[in-house]
Formats: C-alpha cells, sequence, structure tokens
C-alpha cells in the first residue's frame, strides 16, 4: 500500500512538472523578459552544446548561467537571429518527478535569410516549481549546415 502511495503522489508531481514547463514554452514564444524570468531559478544554467550555431553566430555562450543571462538571450538574442516564421513542433513531454524532457523541431527564417529546421531534446530540471537546469540537445552539424551555408 505504501508503494502504491508513492507512485501515486511522483506522477502527480511528475505532471506538475510537465504543466510548468508547458507553461514556459508559452513564456520563451512571448520574448517577455518578465514572463520569461518567472520561470526561472536566480542561479539557473541553460547549457548547449558548445559552438552550436547559434551561440557561434552570435558570439555568445553555449552555457548560460544565471536567471538573467537566459532571460536576455529568450527575449532579445533569439528573437534577433530566429526573425520570423518560427514554429515549434513538439513531439513529446515525458515528465518523472521534478525532470522534464520536451523532444520538438523547431522551423523558423534567420536573420541572414536562410532557412532552419532541426530537431531538439530538451531535459529540464525543476526545483521548487521553477526551471534550475535546461540541458539543450541537437544536431550541431545540421544546424552549422543551416546557418553558415
Amino acid at each position: 500500500m505504501r508503494r502504491r502511495l508513492e507512485k501515486r503522489c511522483s506522477c502527480g508531481m511528475s505532471q506538475q512538472s510537465r504543466t510548468i514547463v508547458q507553461d514556459a514554452w508559452k513564456a520563451f514564444a512571448s520574448h517577455d523578459a518578465d514572463r520569461i524570468a518567472a520561470v526561472f531559478t536566480d542561479d539557473a544554467e541553460w547549457l548547449a552544446p558548445p559552438e552550436n550555431a547559434t551561440a557561434v553566430a552570435l558570439g555568445g555562450s553555449s552555457h548560460l548561467v544565471g536567471k538573467k543571462a537566459i532571460v536576455r538571450f529568450l527575449a532579445e538574442d533569439f528573437p534577433r537571429f530566429f526573425v520570423r516564421d518560427v514554429t515549434v513542433t513538439f513531439h513529446g513531454f515525458y515528465a518523472d518527478g521534478e525532470r522534464v524532457i520536451v523532444e520538438e523541431t523547431m522551423t523558423a527564417t534567420l536573420a541572414n535569410g536562410n532557412h532552419y529546421a532541426n530537431d531538439y531534446c530538451f531535459v529540464f530540471e525543476l526545483q521548487d516549481g521553477l526551471i534550475h537546469r535546461v540541458r539543450e540537445y541537437m544536431d550541431t552539424a545540421r544546424g552549422h549546415r543551416m546557418v553558415f551555408g
């Protein structure tokens, strides 16, 4: 009986975690700095593959540390680089406790006029109902081909 109760509690937490991340994607899409800041811990981190095309093109880091750096990227840098027709197609949201995995495809028109389309996997780690860490995975070679030709 106790084991069943623990499982039930974990499922409830997983559903709540999934909802937190789904709502965070809406905040990201708004490019509103205050909405984005509201979903992250102060000491949040966003880790993307080193030398990924977006970081290289923007002259930025692939490891964003702190809420302020993450908000600046999502509210200012992202819309400056992915300028129009940004579409995110979600293929899955999977939650286990305070960890949520998101599979998606993003397409967009880049600032240089190139078409962009790439698959992503994100691992969100939550803490007290906020995003504490994001690990981002993508096809970096494909990204470089689309951004740099």
